[in-house]
């Protein structure tokens, strides 16, 4: 089998963060189909990962453009379509966490592979959470369906880099017993 590059792939950059994981169970959303879904927030100096997101967009606007016809007679320009790269600072203003930043919500009718930084397999739900750091494999396709047209992002596998302060406010167990003296000896005296 030849390898070729799949110009609707990205794998982004280490400084991504999670935000809205639903990675271990899909949750439905407007009572559609349940799905597995994150929010990946990328910084705006990791012109890297943009430029490539940016790039698999038009990939998969031309490789989807009979698709996004359907019955009409010319293909809807690119800037008129629902794309999936959103900017940060003018959708969620009031977000610390989306300052200076773009995001891309990827979702999957699968789970996704979700791996540690030397890629061994991360079995403890507890690892992952919003907040967290790591790479995230996407792709970007074209969608007509009942008159939406656009690009939309699928989330293929996910590699967690680093912790991060969790977002949503949800504080982790190991997190709030940190650093705690142990002075459980003196209620015995």
């Amino acid at each position: 089998m030849h390898k070729f590059m799949n110009a609707t792939k990205v794998i982004t950059g280490v400084n991504t963060r999670w935000s809205y994981a639903n990675v271990w169970d899909p949750k439905s959303i407007n009572g559609g189909a349940p799905k597995y879904s994150v929010s990946l927030i990328i910084p705006k100096s990791d012109k890297a990962t943009i430029e490539k997101i940016k790039a698999a967009i038009q990939a998969a606007y031309e490789e989807g453009e009979s698709k996004l016809k359907g019955n009409g007679k010319s293909v809807p320009a690119l800037s008129t379509l629902k794309t999936p790269l959103r900017d940060g600072d003018l959708e969620r203003p009031d977000d610390e966490a989306y300052k200076n930043s773009y995001f891309i919500n990827a979702n999957s009718a699968t789970a996704p592979g979700i791996v540690d930084a030397d890629r061994n397999p991360i079995l403890e739900r507890s690892e992952v959470y919003s907040g967290v750091y790591g790479r995230a494999s996407i792709n970007l396709y074209a969608f007509n369906s009942n008159g939406n047209k656009g690009i939309a992002c699928g989330l293929n596998n996910l590699q967690k880099i680093r912790d991060g302060e969790p977002l949503g406010g949800k504080s982790r167990a190991e997190d709030d017993f940190a650093g705690l003296e142990d002075d459980g000896d003196d209620f015995l005296d």
